[in-house]
């Protein structure tokens, strides 16, 4: 237990070092890792974990240039990763950062690394131009990915890799979908307005936010008015557009705002899946939230004897487990915690999935594929082995959307069953 000040900058580069160790040490974001953090400073916690695992990359090419050998101490070797990263963002407070981490080196192994710690940090200061140059000059350290999904982006998209690659280093975008059961657009953008939030309509619900807020600054947040989510995540809802009184299976739901979206625009019969029960309770917090009332169980969407009663669906949703390359800005771990052969380990997943799921459509039903990758394996190349062997399928729309500064990057194949 750390006996740092929780407001001191020390507490929150060595809770930040902490998170990325255990990252690096092959955890993930979602286990849960910020929550254990005090929610007074988990956002100063979550910015430093989010900024330096996004430039790892860049960060590691030159603390390896700073260190006489590799360091056998995780929690040490990520607090100057940490450190380097705010040393980075905040030149302004040089001093304070290096003093600062010198101090949360103190509650790690005894406090053996201080001198190393301080002795690292002001080298960068004094080194700072020609390291940022070197690691300007290293394809690798310079994308802040590592060079396998590189080559994977350069061979997919050969004129458009570089903005997606910069776009998975930036911070993600914060837009707003307002519960059209509560209340229209215009009215809700007037409720930001009046609170000072900028923002502008998207899509048919949407609105994106000029700058990121908490959501508790969000007016009627709680009562269900509004629910965050990406404008990309948003168009899945319009693709399926499933009719008044549908039966709806939303496969792999959680956390449920695809699920609250189709039922915000109609009623329908609804029948929300998960693989975990903690997964399901989110969803049925966010539709208790929203107003909304759908049927969730918890079960292996591909073992139909478990869950399936026998009657087919007008439409199926499935948003597929991917690598999320599309959101990696969201998820910086995933950059580093992924390997390649994922890809294929995914790509097998989901073609059990698909195969399983497009069961439970009826004739001239549809299904709705979905992922939030931009590997083609898992989306062109999926759609296209499936279609080869099931001849009753037909593709009636494709759209692969690439992460901007705007949106993240999804995939969306709309299948027709015919008889």
């Amino acid at each position: 237990m750390s006996q740092l000040p929780k407001t001191s900058l020390a507490y929150a580069l060595l809770q930040a070092a902490r998170i990325d160790a255990a990252v690096f040490g092959g955890q993930s974001l979602a286990d849960g890792l910020l929550d254990r953090v005090d929610p007074t400073v988990r956002p100063a916690v979550q910015d430093l974990v989010y900024g330096s695992l996004r430039a790892y990359g860049y960060g590691d090419f030159q603390l390896a240039r700073l260190l006489a050998r590799p360091l056998d101490t995780p929690e040490v070797h990520a607090l100057l990763l940490v450190a380097l990263y705010r040393l980075e963002t905040r030149p302004d407070a040089a001093h304070t950062v290096v003093d600062q981490a010198v101090v949360a080196a103190g509650e790690l192994a005894g406090g053996r690394f201080r001198g190393l710690v301080n002795g690292v940090l002001r080298n960068y200061l004094r080194q700072q131009l020609q390291l940022q140059a070197a690691a300007a000059a290293d394809a690798v350290a310079a994308a802040r990915h590592p060079d396998w999904w590189l080559r994977r982006l350069q061979a997919a998209y050969p004129a458009d890799w570089p903005g997606i690659v910069a776009a998975g280093n930036g911070p993600p975008p914060m837009a707003l979908r307002v519960n059209r059961r509560r209340g229209t657009r215009d009215e809700y953008l007037a409720r930001l307005q009046a609170e000072d939030i900028a923002a502008t309509a998207i899509g048919e619900a949407g609105l994106a936010l000029a700058r990121p807020v908490p959501v508790n600054r969000l007016p009627g947040f709680a009562a269900g008015l509004v629910s965050v989510q990406d404008p990309g995540a948003q168009i899945a809802a319009m693709l399926l557009d499933p009719a008044a009184g549908s039966r709806v299976l939303d496969a792999c739901a959680a956390p449920g705002g695809k699920t609250a979206h189709l039922l915000e625009r109609t009623d329908l019969d609804l029948l929300a899946l998960d693989l975990k029960p903690s997964r399901c309770r989110r969803i049925a917090d966010n539709l208790s939230r929203l107003g909304l009332q759908a049927e969730i169980a918890t079960a292996d969407c591909v073992r139909l004897d478990t869950w399936w009663d026998g009657r087919p669906f007008d439409a199926v949703l499935v948003d597929v487990p991917c690598t999320a390359s599309g959101v990696v800005r969201r998820n910086p771990d995933a950059k580093w915690l992924r390997r390649e052969a994922d890809i294929a380990s995914f790509a097998a997943t989901q073609a059990r999935i698909l195969a399983a799921l497009w069961r439970v459509v009826r004739p001239g039903g549809k299904l709705l594929y979905a992922t939030c990758s931009v590997f083609p394996e898992e989306n062109g190349g999926q759609i296209a082995a499936f279609l080869a062997a099931h001849p009753e399928a037909r593709r009636d729309h494709e759209q692969q959307i690439l992460p901007s500064a705007d949106h993240d990057g999804f995939y969306y194949c709309r299948l027709e069953k015919h008889a």
